[in-house]
């Protein structure tokens, strides 16, 4: 019996936002990277949802398994490049290829998904003290 109703889908999306926001934080952190283990800029990422529901519906038929709901890919966008010819990540034109990453962007970004997150422990905190009072009703 579940005591608590929506926690298992909060939960799921708390860690998807924790996901998320992790994606984000990488992003930003490395918005000026110019070189990485690959030799080119490093790359964007983005967190992509798959559709909740027919998850839900395939996951019941395959006996309970919850397959994810989420997915992180590269951002296909080009590397921007800026005329540095002192950088000594610089090509022979003297152009330096930069990660394709607005940080406002990213900013704005990371105020959503910390938002989904406050939503989805506030269904956690409502579904608890939902079931406190359940339980208390049982009590008297």
């Amino acid at each position: 019996m579940n005591l608590i109703p929506g926690a298992h889908s909060a939960s799921q999306g708390l860690r998807a936002e924790q996901v998320r926001l992790e994606v984000i934080s990488q992003n930003i952190a490395n918005a000026r990277t110019t070189k990485t283990a690959d030799g080119g800029p490093y790359q964007r990422q983005a967190v992509r949802f798959k559709a909740a529901l027919g998850d839900a519906m395939s996951a019941q038929a395959a006996a309970g398994k919850n397959p994810p709901t989420l997915e992180i890919v590269r951002d296909p966008k080009a590397a921007v490049r800026v005329y540095q010819p002192g950088h000594p990540d610089a090509d022979k034109e003297g152009f330096v290829a930069y990660p394709a990453i607005n940080v406002h962007e990213e900013m704005a970004d990371l105020i959503s998904a910390n938002r989904s997150y406050e939503a989805n422990i506030a269904v956690m905190r409502n579904g608890r003290a939902l079931a406190q009072q359940a339980l208390s009703i049982g009590k008297r």
